[in-house]
Protein backbone atom coordinates (compact mmCIF):
# COMPACT_ATOMS: atom_id res chain seq x y z
CA UNK A 1 0.00 0.00 0.00
CA UNK A 2 3.09 2.21 0.74
CA UNK A 3 4.12 1.86 -3.12
CA UNK A 4 0.66 2.71 -3.78
CA UNK A 5 0.66 5.73 -1.99
CA UNK A 6 3.70 7.05 -3.13
CA UNK A 7 2.40 6.76 -7.03
CA UNK A 8 -1.21 8.58 -6.09
CA UNK A 9 1.30 10.76 -4.38
CA UNK A 10 3.08 11.72 -7.99
CA UNK A 11 0.26 11.67 -9.98
CA UNK A 12 -2.15 13.79 -7.93
CA UNK A 13 -1.25 17.01 -8.99
CA UNK A 14 -1.03 16.65 -12.75
CA UNK A 15 -2.89 13.22 -13.84
CA UNK A 16 -6.23 13.54 -15.78
CA UNK A 17 -7.89 11.42 -13.59
CA UNK A 18 -7.40 13.66 -10.35
CA UNK A 19 -7.63 17.02 -12.39
CA UNK A 20 -11.49 15.23 -13.28
CA UNK A 21 -11.86 14.06 -10.20
CA UNK A 22 -10.96 18.08 -8.44
CA UNK A 23 -13.48 18.54 -11.23
CA UNK A 24 -16.24 16.83 -10.27
CA UNK A 25 -15.86 16.93 -6.42
CA UNK A 26 -15.43 21.02 -6.09
CA UNK A 27 -19.06 21.89 -7.20
CA UNK A 28 -20.46 19.13 -4.81
CA UNK A 29 -18.50 21.08 -1.74
CA UNK A 30 -19.61 24.08 -3.16
CA UNK A 31 -23.14 23.11 -2.92
CA UNK A 32 -22.97 21.85 0.90
CA UNK A 33 -20.69 24.55 2.17
CA UNK A 34 -23.96 27.23 0.79
CA UNK A 35 -24.98 29.50 3.58
CA UNK A 36 -22.79 28.24 5.73
CA UNK A 37 -20.15 30.03 7.82
CA UNK A 38 -16.82 28.60 10.57
CA UNK A 39 -17.17 24.76 8.44
CA UNK A 40 -15.65 22.04 10.14
CA UNK A 41 -14.49 19.08 7.57
CA UNK A 42 -13.21 15.96 7.80
CA UNK A 43 -11.82 13.56 5.06
CA UNK A 44 -12.18 9.96 6.04
CA UNK A 45 -9.23 7.79 4.22
CA UNK A 46 -6.92 11.20 3.47
CA UNK A 47 -4.66 9.71 1.80
CA UNK A 48 -1.51 11.55 1.17
CA UNK A 49 -3.62 14.84 2.12
CA UNK A 50 -3.96 16.65 -1.14
CA UNK A 51 -7.82 16.26 -1.04
CA UNK A 52 -7.41 18.56 2.13
CA UNK A 53 -4.93 20.97 0.97
CA UNK A 54 -7.09 21.09 -2.04
CA UNK A 55 -10.77 20.64 -1.39
CA UNK A 56 -11.31 21.01 1.82
CA UNK A 57 -9.06 23.54 3.33
CA UNK A 58 -10.04 26.50 1.11
CA UNK A 59 -13.44 25.95 2.64
CA UNK A 60 -12.93 25.82 6.06
CA UNK A 61 -11.18 24.28 8.93
CA UNK A 62 -10.48 20.84 7.74
CA UNK A 63 -8.90 17.36 9.07
CA UNK A 64 -8.06 13.99 8.28
CA UNK A 65 -6.70 10.80 9.00
CA UNK A 66 -6.11 7.79 7.22
CA UNK A 67 -4.83 4.10 8.73
CA UNK A 68 -1.40 3.90 7.17
CA UNK A 69 1.56 5.96 8.56
CA UNK A 70 3.23 6.44 5.33
CA UNK A 71 -0.02 8.51 4.13
CA UNK A 72 -0.11 10.48 6.92
CA UNK A 73 3.69 11.23 6.56
CA UNK A 74 2.78 12.95 2.96
CA UNK A 75 0.37 15.40 4.45
CA UNK A 76 2.27 16.48 7.51
CA UNK A 77 5.36 17.00 4.96
CA UNK A 78 3.76 19.19 3.16
CA UNK A 79 2.17 21.69 5.86
CA UNK A 80 -0.27 19.54 7.16
CA UNK A 81 -0.69 18.93 11.15
CA UNK A 82 -4.17 18.13 12.44
CA UNK A 83 -3.75 14.35 10.53
CA UNK A 84 -4.60 11.14 13.10
CA UNK A 85 -3.82 8.15 12.21
CA UNK A 86 -7.24 5.95 12.48
CA UNK A 87 -9.77 3.12 11.38
CA UNK A 88 -12.81 4.57 8.75
CA UNK A 89 -15.14 2.26 11.11
CA UNK A 90 -14.25 3.64 14.58
CA UNK A 91 -13.98 7.33 14.21
CA UNK A 92 -11.61 9.55 17.29
CA UNK A 93 -14.15 12.40 17.15
CA UNK A 94 -17.27 12.95 19.35
CA UNK A 95 -20.51 13.30 18.04
CA UNK A 96 -21.63 16.09 15.76
CA UNK A 97 -18.21 17.88 15.39
CA UNK A 98 -18.21 18.92 11.26
CA UNK A 99 -20.38 20.24 8.63
CA UNK A 100 -19.34 18.01 5.95
CA UNK A 101 -17.45 14.95 6.09
CA UNK A 102 -16.08 13.26 2.82
CA UNK A 103 -14.34 9.70 1.57
CA UNK A 104 -12.58 9.50 -1.59
CA UNK A 105 -12.22 5.61 -2.96
CA UNK A 106 -12.17 3.96 0.34
CA UNK A 107 -15.48 2.53 0.77
CA UNK A 108 -14.58 -0.20 -1.91
CA UNK A 109 -11.74 -1.67 0.06
CA UNK A 110 -14.77 -2.50 2.90
CA UNK A 111 -16.91 -5.80 3.69
CA UNK A 112 -20.23 -4.59 3.54
CA UNK A 113 -20.08 -4.82 7.23
CA UNK A 114 -17.28 -2.56 7.56
CA UNK A 115 -18.69 -0.17 5.30
CA UNK A 116 -22.22 -0.42 7.06
CA UNK A 117 -20.38 0.45 9.78
CA UNK A 118 -18.27 3.64 8.53
CA UNK A 119 -21.19 5.13 7.02
CA UNK A 120 -22.93 5.00 10.54
CA UNK A 121 -20.19 6.62 12.21
CA UNK A 122 -20.21 9.29 9.07
CA UNK A 123 -23.49 10.07 10.68
CA UNK A 124 -22.39 9.95 13.73
CA UNK A 125 -19.82 12.88 13.66
CA UNK A 126 -21.49 14.99 11.39
CA UNK A 127 -23.98 17.94 12.59
CA UNK A 128 -27.79 17.71 12.03
CA UNK A 129 -28.18 18.73 8.38
CA UNK A 130 -24.27 18.32 7.78
CA UNK A 131 -23.24 16.51 4.11
CA UNK A 132 -21.52 13.55 3.00
CA UNK A 133 -19.22 13.80 0.15
CA UNK A 134 -18.79 9.76 -1.28
CA UNK A 135 -16.57 8.88 -4.39
CA UNK A 136 -16.64 5.25 -5.06
CA UNK A 137 -14.96 3.11 -7.51
CA UNK A 138 -18.18 1.61 -9.56
CA UNK A 139 -19.34 -1.43 -11.47
CA UNK A 140 -17.51 -5.00 -11.21
CA UNK A 141 -17.29 -5.05 -15.25
CA UNK A 142 -14.61 -2.74 -14.73
CA UNK A 143 -12.54 -4.85 -12.11
CA UNK A 144 -8.70 -5.07 -13.34
CA UNK A 145 -5.15 -4.97 -11.87
CA UNK A 146 -6.04 -1.26 -10.34
CA UNK A 147 -8.54 -2.97 -8.40
CA UNK A 148 -6.21 -5.72 -7.64
CA UNK A 149 -3.33 -3.03 -6.20
CA UNK A 150 -5.66 -1.08 -4.28
CA UNK A 151 -7.51 -4.19 -2.53
CA UNK A 152 -10.80 -3.55 -3.87
CA UNK A 153 -13.68 -6.17 -2.41
CA UNK A 154 -16.21 -4.79 -4.86
CA UNK A 155 -17.13 -1.76 -7.39
CA UNK A 156 -20.85 -0.77 -6.29
CA UNK A 157 -23.55 0.10 -8.80
CA UNK A 158 -25.76 3.28 -8.45
CA UNK A 159 -28.32 1.35 -6.79
CA UNK A 160 -26.11 -0.50 -3.99
CA UNK A 161 -24.35 2.78 -3.16
CA UNK A 162 -28.32 4.17 -2.93
CA UNK A 163 -29.41 1.32 -0.40
CA UNK A 164 -26.32 1.84 1.71
CA UNK A 165 -26.11 5.12 2.22
CA UNK A 166 -29.45 5.59 2.62
CA UNK A 167 -29.32 2.84 5.05
CA UNK A 168 -27.08 4.40 7.14
CA UNK A 169 -29.90 7.53 8.22
CA UNK A 170 -28.53 10.18 4.92
CA UNK A 171 -30.94 11.72 2.57
CA UNK A 172 -29.60 11.65 -0.93
CA UNK A 173 -29.33 14.89 -3.00
CA UNK A 174 -27.56 13.65 -5.99
CA UNK A 175 -25.73 10.40 -6.97
CA UNK A 176 -24.06 9.92 -10.53
CA UNK A 177 -21.46 7.81 -12.19
CA UNK A 178 -18.34 10.14 -13.47
CA UNK A 179 -15.66 9.31 -15.78
CA UNK A 180 -18.26 8.21 -18.33
CA UNK A 181 -16.52 9.97 -21.14
CA UNK A 182 -13.61 7.95 -20.32
CA UNK A 183 -15.83 4.72 -20.55
CA UNK A 184 -15.02 2.75 -23.48
CA UNK A 185 -10.99 3.20 -22.80
CA UNK A 186 -11.19 2.46 -18.89
CA UNK A 187 -13.51 -0.86 -20.14
CA UNK A 188 -11.15 -1.90 -22.91
CA UNK A 189 -8.19 -1.69 -20.93
CA UNK A 190 -9.88 -3.62 -18.20
CA UNK A 191 -10.91 -6.51 -20.50
CA UNK A 192 -7.63 -6.99 -21.92
CA UNK A 193 -6.78 -6.93 -18.44
CA UNK A 194 -8.30 -9.95 -16.91
CA UNK A 195 -8.47 -11.90 -20.25
CA UNK A 196 -4.38 -11.81 -19.66
CA UNK A 197 -4.63 -12.33 -16.23
CA UNK A 198 -4.61 -10.04 -13.43
CA UNK A 199 -1.19 -9.53 -11.27
CA UNK A 200 -0.83 -10.89 -8.00
CA UNK A 201 -1.24 -7.65 -5.34
CA UNK A 202 2.37 -7.71 -4.81
CA UNK A 203 2.87 -6.86 -8.77
CA UNK A 204 -0.06 -4.86 -9.85
CA UNK A 205 0.88 -0.89 -10.30
CA UNK A 206 -1.40 1.97 -9.37
CA UNK A 207 -1.68 2.36 -13.34
CA UNK A 208 -0.85 6.65 -12.97
CA UNK A 209 1.62 6.81 -15.39
CA UNK A 210 1.16 10.57 -16.68
CA UNK A 211 0.26 10.51 -20.43
CA UNK A 212 2.30 12.83 -22.79
CA UNK A 213 1.22 16.66 -21.76
CA UNK A 214 -0.80 16.67 -25.14
CA UNK A 215 -3.13 13.57 -24.16
CA UNK A 216 -3.18 14.37 -20.68
CA UNK A 217 -4.65 18.06 -21.38
CA UNK A 218 -6.97 16.64 -24.29
CA UNK A 219 -8.33 13.65 -21.35
CA UNK A 220 -8.41 16.70 -18.86
CA UNK A 221 -10.23 18.79 -20.71
CA UNK A 222 -13.20 15.67 -21.61
CA UNK A 223 -13.51 15.06 -17.94
CA UNK A 224 -13.95 18.94 -17.21
CA UNK A 225 -16.83 19.16 -19.75
CA UNK A 226 -18.55 16.23 -18.05
CA UNK A 227 -18.05 17.94 -15.17
CA UNK A 228 -20.36 20.83 -16.05
CA UNK A 229 -22.36 18.46 -17.61
CA UNK A 230 -23.49 15.99 -14.27
CA UNK A 231 -24.54 19.31 -12.64
CA UNK A 232 -27.73 19.32 -14.55
CA UNK A 233 -27.81 15.61 -15.50
CA UNK A 234 -26.69 12.38 -14.08
CA UNK A 235 -24.55 10.42 -16.00
CA UNK A 236 -25.94 6.31 -16.88
CA UNK A 237 -22.60 5.01 -16.75
CA UNK A 238 -18.66 5.05 -15.85
CA UNK A 239 -15.66 4.69 -13.56
CA UNK A 240 -16.83 6.35 -10.41
CA UNK A 241 -19.87 6.79 -8.56
CA UNK A 242 -20.12 10.86 -6.72
CA UNK A 243 -22.31 10.57 -4.11
CA UNK A 244 -23.48 14.14 -1.69
CA UNK A 245 -26.05 13.38 0.99
CA UNK A 246 -27.09 15.37 4.36
CA UNK A 247 -28.01 13.90 7.30
CA UNK A 248 -31.51 15.36 8.52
Amino acid sequence: MDRQLEATYEAERRHFWFNGFRAFVAPLLDRAAAGRRDLRLLDCGCGTGHNIQTLLAPRGWATGFDLTWRGLQFGRQHGLGRLAQASITHLPYRDATFDIVTSFDVLQCLTGEQEARALSEFRRVLRPGGSLVLNVAALEILRGAHSVAWQEVRRHRRATLRAAVSAAGFQIDTLSYTNATLFPMILGVRVVQRIMGLPAPEDAGAEFGIPTRPVNAALSAALSVEARLIRVVNMPVGSSLLCLAHRE
